[in-house]
């Protein structure tokens, strides 16, 4: 989704946490009434929610005997494709602009993904583990790390502009035994419930 244009200059209030910087419009309106862009403002971020979403599993796993290692495939549990988007991106900045002011506020130790990038189900996904010393029943999972946010930009007198962002952090998979206790993440919950015998400990706790 493309960004929508903003408006004429005029003043208003932000309430939140606000990212500034250099303020000022780069022209006043023209004849046919239009603003010019406003590049140097700050960003007031609200609604901020980051969530993991299940995207692969494996088959059940079981080893009947102890095992050094293993190479487990992951499946897509759907059909679905993630592209980042931006609506209400301001007159001048460009969607991959707003995107990496996310990114900043939110501290991401990785660039958030951007509006070129899309992440796909893969048929040919593979959790290898090389070491280690297995036995009984396992699962494996992959996930992707999702970030929704709304925002306020402003930029001197402009009259604010409001927009939402959707896009991820990151992506990885994770293998673990039935036996133990479930890592965070709505993938591992999702998978365990799934993969792992029902009275294993994995799976009462995703119960």
């Amino acid at each position: 989704m493309r960004g929508m244009a903003g408006r004429a200059c005029t003043a208003g209030l932000v309430i939140g946490v606000l990212v500034t910087g250099l303020t000022g419009c780069t022209g006043d309106p023209g004849g046919d009434g239009e603003a010019e862009a406003c590049t140097n403002g700050g960003y007031a971020w609200s609604g901020v929610q980051r969530t993991q979403k299940l995207t692969a599993m494996s088959d059940p796993i079981m080893f009947e005997k102890r095992t050094a290692s293993y190479s487990a495939k992951l499946k897509p549990v759907d059909e679905k494709v993630y592209r980042p988007s931006v609506t209400g991106a301001p007159r001048g900045i460009g969607a991959a602009a707003v995107i990496t002011a996310l990114g900043r506020h939110l501290k991401a130790e990785e660039p958030l993904a951007g509006p070129s990038e899309k992440e796909v189900p893969e048929e040919d996904h593979y959790f290898e583990m090389a070491t280690g010393d297995l036995k009984g029943a396992y699962y494996s999972w992959g996930y992707i790390r999702l970030v929704t946010a709304d925002f306020t930009y402003t930029c001197g007198n402009a009259e604010p502009v409001k927009g939402q962002v959707q896009t991820w952090e990151g992506t990885g998979s994770g293998f673990m035994p039935c036996s133990e206790d479930l890592p965070e993440g709505v993938g591992a919950r999702a998978a365990a419930r799934a993969l792992c015998p029902a009275d294993s400990r994995a799976a009462k706790a995703a119960d």
